[in-house]
């Protein structure tokens, strides 16, 4: 028999792979970076030897012993970490799914298995690469078996490799002699003891001379120095029992032949959808495109070449009354033209997006003497009939122009019970006509669907089914709920990703590709198809979960009022950007000349490598931490320094007034587009706890508590003749904690309007109210929120600039005077440990895996996790309640007003100067009425010819 084999030691390399790899998980919350490391080092193998056969071989227990007579010895292995033990299962599945022969015997190590196979297959006259990280396998290494031992080095996987004469040079001793190395000088990282006191150096020695174990001690009196003679023979016993532990069978009964070891196609359609599974994106490439489209093979899609192909389409699929229909949008995501202009200047070209003029001719249409563009290129339509799915598409301007397509689709709206969709919010900008996207003050929203009144908006968002949003409920801590995530997550089924047909390109470059058109037809037919199937099993899951409510009363809603928020933007002066530039630059100028001058020189401060020289050599500053590229100059490192010398608040002051001014100052303007407003963009699915963030621009971010962050809020300002309404929750967390733990002593503070900070610090620090200081106040204000989010001593004391203990005793301090808090939180962590997540006040879950993590770090992070999420998610919550009630009270209202902006705890509308105080009583009472507190919702409500002013 010709050829080579490769055999994996899978245990040895699968632990290795655990430490060698950052910890990964999935969205179903498994760990997997050992898995993934397993696969990356078995690949990289078999691309470097191309063998013919491939065995892997498991202990059917691990830890185990080769040897009965030694079971003594078992209790003394260190167990497997948790995070390790599950992903054992994982890996066997995984190869099982690529074809790969497993080979586990009751009874046997791996490593007995693996001797046996690699003798029989050297006598077949095969080519043998043994994978281990067990350096006892070197005992088996000859001319024709290579033992490969992975190490980890400068964050990557390297390989020695072992024949006879490598293991000669690299121990002095044969390979059959490693057994008798072990056996005098032992392994502890395998528990064999050896004999007390002899290294490798001397058990060398020893074996040079007498090669074997026995023969030292057949000739021990021959043996020197004296010290060694004494060693070995005080330590006989062990050296046996060593040694007996070292040897590795070769002579298991197996029920295995090498045939059955030939390498098959492992990268198959199961294997495929592991892979998906487990979301090794990188991974991915090795498949095909036709392995990756098997997945598929099942959906049927009529292309609609005509006007009349579509009207029978819509003919049967209205005589078929389905309960539900699944639409998809073949068009690039909604960016504001300003983020576009954005990411134009910093590729340094300029990008054609599918909402430019003239991208690719489909977009010029004609409804009547009216010219409409919409942002889309196709669609797709899918419904059940007949134990059957129907899918079809159509292209845009081929057929139909845009405007008929959503005609058609209002029409379906209003017909159809549910609509299934990925991405709302991003569907009602492709709705909606180009030429209209925020061009006028008007009420936003109404060209997307037909929802005049609130009644109609309340009854559409019963009938829209965001599997997007849904699938965010459901697990808040993925990165993607792509169509492909949908899929495998709801249906069992896999699909390949965006990514995974077109790379990075977009659809309008897509568009373009004659030989494309195939896989966007087929791609866009699963953006329709997919929801369809999935919407009962993803509604199911949310009503099992008791999130069927909070996904059709707060999600939903919140998705379509954000919509209008983006389409409507709001006003920035681009006068004052640039002022404030200028003036920012004044500043750093002279912040730059104070640090030269304490510094004694001039030198790069934005180069952490300069910085740190100066600092920590120049000036022999205390804290230093050295790392690869340097001193380390981080944040918290400088914040540690701030009393020991005064550039250090120079420098911090820098880094802020340096940030200010090329991310606001000179960044913003971008952004701005022709009719003088910033149309940013807000993500409904990405925080973990249901925050709202914001991007192109994050105005959610601007740092507001230096006065030259606050600055900034002058750049945002009404239209002409209007003004702002800034509406702000009064410490909502703080509320909404009093609240959930019941605490009598914090309700009661919060009922008769006390200064919440002062009657903590009243009671922590056993002064009368009256008597509390300004230093007393500002430690309980630090508690008080801390409390909300978990803080340790350590984080408290670095808050407060105390030692540890002291932050310690105010935190105890703390839970005495407020009892049920601490109850609180504790039944918190003990209720996500037990349920594997922790829930809001309206049901929203955050799964809290770390909880369960055998790493401390991780451990303490989830417990923290686990106090905060239910209050920040619940806050959250009310947040974006408040937001729904404004926006359709002002619609009920008839008013003008419109919420502009939403920042965490605050709601900015842009008002009438006439309606002013009829929305500040809108304002007031609906975010007021939120929610239902033990507590009052206190609402302070500001107005200003600015955003700055206004807070």
């Amino acid at each position: 028999m010709d050829g080579k084999i490769v055999l994996i030691d899978g245990h040895s390399i699968l632990n290795r792979a655990f430490y060698g790899v950052p910890d990964l998980t999935n969205s179903e919350g498994l760990h997997t970076n050992a898995v993934y490391g397993f696969l990356n080092i078995m690949l990289k193998i078999l691309d470097e030897e191309k063998p013919e056969y491939l065995t892997v071989a498991f202990d059917v227990k691990h830890p185990t012993f080769r040897h009965e007579m030694y079971a003594d010895y078992k209790g003394t292995r260190k167990g497997m970490p948790e995070e390790l033990k599950e992903q054992v299962p994982l890996i066997q599945e995984m190869l099982r799914a690529m074809g790969v022969r497993l080979v586990m015997k009751e009874g046997y190590e791996a490593d007995d298995i693996l001797g046996t196979i690699a003798r029989q297959a050297e006598k077949e006259g095969l080519e043998v690469s043994l994978v281990s990280g067990d350096r006892d396998l070197l005992q088996l290494a000859t001319d024709r078996i290579m033992i490969r031992i992975p190490k980890t080095k400068r964050g990557g996987t390297e390989i020695e490799n072992y024949h006879t004469q490598d293991v000669i040079d690299k121990y002095g001793i044969t390979p059959p002699q490693i057994i008798d190395l072990k056996g005098l000088m032992g392994d502890a990282s395998d528990n064999i003891p050896g004999v007390a006191g002899v290294g490798e150096k001397t058990a060398v020695k020893v074996l040079t001379a007498f090669p074997t174990v026995e023969e030292a001690y057949a000739h021990l009196d021959e043996v020197t120095p004296k010290r060694t003679h004494d060693l070995l023979e005080k330590g006989r016993e062990q050296a046996i029992l060593s040694k007996a532990l070292a040897t590795i069978k070769t002579d298991c009964e197996l029920d295995y032949s090498l045939e059955e070891a030939h390498i098959p196609e492992l990268f198959n359609e199961k294997s495929f959808a592991m892979v998906k599974r487990l979301e090794f994106k990188s991974l991915l490439k090795r498949f095909d495109k036709k392995q990756q489209e098997q997945a598929t093979k099942h959906l049927q899609i009529q292309n609609l070449k005509t006007k009349e192909q579509w009207q029978e389409f819509f003919r049967h699929l209205y005589q078929s009354n389905p309960s539900i229909v699944g639409v998809g949008f073949l068009a690039d995501h909604w960016a504001s033209e300003g983020a576009r202009k954005k990411k134009a200047k910093k590729s340094g070209g300029q990008l054609a997006f599918v909402f430019d003029d003239g991208d690719a001719g489909i977009m010029e249409e004609h409804t009547g003497d009216q010219e409409k563009e919409y942002p889309f290129y196709g669609i797709s339509v899918s419904y059940s009939a007949e134990d059957e799915v129907h899918t079809a598409c159509i292209m845009a301007g081929e057929a139909l122009t845009s405007a008929e397509i959503v005609a058609e689709l209002r029409k379906l709206v209003e017909t159809i019970d549910h609509i299934a969709v990925l991405g709302w919010k991003d569907m009602l900008h492709h709705m909606t006509p180009i030429e209209e996207l925020s061009r006028e003050h008007e009420a936003a929203g109404q060209d997307g669907f037909p929802a005049a009144t609130v009644e109609e908006q309340k009854t559409l968002f019963t009938k829209i089914a965001d599997l997007e949003i849904a699938a965010y409920l459901l697990n808040p801590l993925k990165d993607t709920y792509q169509v492909d995530d949908i899929a495998r997550d709801y249906l069992d089924m896999t699909i390949s990703s965006y990514a995974e047909l077109f790379g990075k390109k977009r659809i309008a470059e897509l568009y373009e590709e004659e030989t494309q058109k195939d896989a966007m037809m087929q791609y866009l037919g699963q953006l329709s198809f997919v929801p369809c199937l999935a919407y009962g099993a993803v509604r199911e899951e949310l009503e099992e979960q008791d999130m069927w409510q909070l996904y059709e009363e707060i999600e939903i809603p919140t998705a379509y009022y954000l919509y209008q928020m983006e389409r409507l933007g709001v006003c920035a002066d681009g006068r004052v950007l640039t002022d404030m530039s200028a003036s920012l630059q004044g500043t750093i100028e002279g912040l730059e000349k104070d640090i030269y001058a304490l510094a004694g020189e001039e030198f790069n401060i934005n180069s952490p490598k300069q910085l740190g020289v100066i600092l920590f050599e120049k000036m022999k500053l205390p804290f230093a931490k050295k790392t690869k590229t340097g001193y380390s100059t981080s944040a918290d490192i400088l914040d540690k320094l701030r009393s020991e010398d005064p550039i250090i608040p120079k420098i911090l002051e820098y880094r802020q007034v340096t940030k200010l001014k090329s991310t606001y100052a000179d960044g913003l303007p971008v952004y701005i587009e022709e009719d003088g407003r910033i149309h940013g963009k807000f993500n409904q699915t990405i925080t973990a706890t249901g925050r709202i963030s914001s991007t192109d621009p994050n105005l959610q971010n601007i740092p507001i508590r230096m006065e030259l962050g606050r600055q900034l809020r002058k750049v945002f300002t009404p239209r002409r003749n209007w003004v702002f309404l800034d509406a702000d929750y009064s410490q909502i967390e703080l509320r909404v904690l009093a609240h959930l733990s019941g605490d009598p002593e914090l309700i009661e503070a919060y009922r008769e309007n006390k200064d919440i900070h002062r009657s903590t610090a009243s009671k922590v620090f056993h002064v009368s109210f009256d008597e509390v200081t300004d230093l007393q106040r500002r430690n309980a204000k630090a508690v008080n929120f801390g409390i909300v989010y978990g803080i340790s001593s350590f984080g408290l004391g670095q808050d407060l600039n105390v030692s540890r203990k002291e932050a310690e005793k105010f935190i105890e301090q703390y839970f005495e005077t407020y009892p049920a808090i601490k109850t609180y939180l504790d039944g918190l962590v003990e209720d996500a440990r037990n349920k594997g997540y922790a829930k809001t006040m309206f049901g929203r879950r955050r799964p809290v895996p770390e909880l369960s993590s055998s790493n401390f770090m991780q451990r303490s992070f989830g417990e923290r996790v686990a106090m905060n999420s239910p209050i920040q998610g619940t806050a959250a919550d009310i947040i974006k309640i408040a937001m729904i009630r404004v926006s359709q009270k002002l619609l009920e209202e008839g008013l003008q007003a419109k919420v502009v902006l939403q920042v965490h705890d605050e709601l900015l509308v842009e008002t009438p100067v006439e309606e002013t105080e009829k929305v500040r009583e809108i304002l007031e009472q609906e975010m007021a009425h939120a929610a239902e507190l033990a507590v009052p919702l206190e609402v302070e409500v500001e107005e200003g010819s600015n955003w700055y002013e206004a807070h």
